[in-house]
């Protein structure tokens, strides 16, 4: 039978934090919290933030849920979560947030692009940030959702923050394919630091969120018409989107570094499952490189 919501196991006494308090963070907080874990959403709209967990206490009434102020486009913010957060052992973190194809370069507080810095650095800052709450709990899960086109992305190192030039899909799918990556560094510095973190990584296939109205807004015109001809056919709701990502997140026979995605039409939709992860989301030297890269950009390093 393919695995839903029902299939998330007993959670209880566990405590998980999610990225993005909408569309998919917010079908994944709401099936945490009915599983029993104490969940913490984290975003960067206060007012969402309250509405999601509202939204989550009425549709499970006994919900330990939160909502915590997070801008993953601003390493103060990061860091000042990270000393906010609190002391108890996170067991799971799903990475989820992320902006997607604004048509002007855009820049973070940090001066990042935004895509690279809120996708892949502000994550990468977050579980670093967060690496000794990880390291409390006796089975710690990292969930990294990434995206279909993360296989044709590539990592720029010459043009890493799009500044000569800048194409908004293919900023996007480098960002996504770093997400893919970081899980790969993030497994290898688990097993050579006996840390006992899982690294794993989900897509949620064509889901409809609010994802490019958080960097485009809403396309318009013959562009407009195409996407809603493609959601017809092959698309799916927030719900099931978020399904990839619990199943790697909670799902008990999952192995280091697995990647979920829809099983039906062309990997976008459909039930999850395991999907074969992208040639160059394997590749160990561009991984290594990309978490030099990450560590001198942010400040940030992984110490146990």
């Amino acid at each position: 039978m393919p695995f839903t919501g029902h299939d998330v196991p007993d959670l209880a006494g566990k405590t998980a934090l999610v990225t993005g308090a909408t569309g998919l963070g917010f079908e994944t907080a709401r099936v945490l919290a009915h599983a029993g874990a104490s969940v913490i959403l984290a975003g960067r709209d206060d007012d969402k933030g309250a509405r999601a967990v509202g939204r989550i206490r009425q549709l499970t009434p006994k919900a330990r849920t939160r909502f915590a102020r997070l801008d993953l486009a601003s390493l103060t913010s990061i860091s000042r979560f990270g000393e906010q957060v609190g002391d108890a052992p996170i067991d799971i973190l799903i990475n989820n947030a992320g902006v997607m194809a604004p048509p002007a370069r855009k820049l973070t507080a940090d001066g990042f692009e935004l895509q690279l810095g809120t996708n892949h650095l502000g994550h990468f800052a977050l579980t670093g940030t967060l690496l000794r709450l990880l390291l409390k709990a006796a089975a710690p899960r990292v969930v990294s959702i990434s995206s279909g086109i993360a296989a044709m992305g590539r990592i720029d190192f010459d043009d890493f923050q799009s500044e000569r030039s800048y194409v908004p899909n293919t900023a996007y799918m480098q960002s996504k394919l770093a997400n893919l990556l970081f899980a790969r560094g993030l497994q290898i510095r688990s097993d050579r630091g006996d840390w006992n973190i899982l690294s794993v990584a989900a897509h949620p296939g064509h889901a409809r969120t609010d994802l490019i109205e958080n960097g485009a807004g809403r396309p318009t015109g013959l562009k407009s018409v195409l996407i809603k001809v493609l959601q017809a056919v092959a698309s799916h709701d927030a719900a099931s989107g978020a399904l990839p990502g619990l199943m790697a997140a909670t799902a008990p026979a999952v192995q280091k570094l697995d990647y979920f995605g829809p099983m039906g039409l062309l990997n976008q939709k459909g039930p999850p499952g395991l999907v074969k992860l992208p040639s160059r989301a394997q590749d160990d030297p561009v991984a290594e490189r990309l978490w030099s890269v990450s560590e001198k950009l942010t400040g940030v390093r992984f110490a146990a």
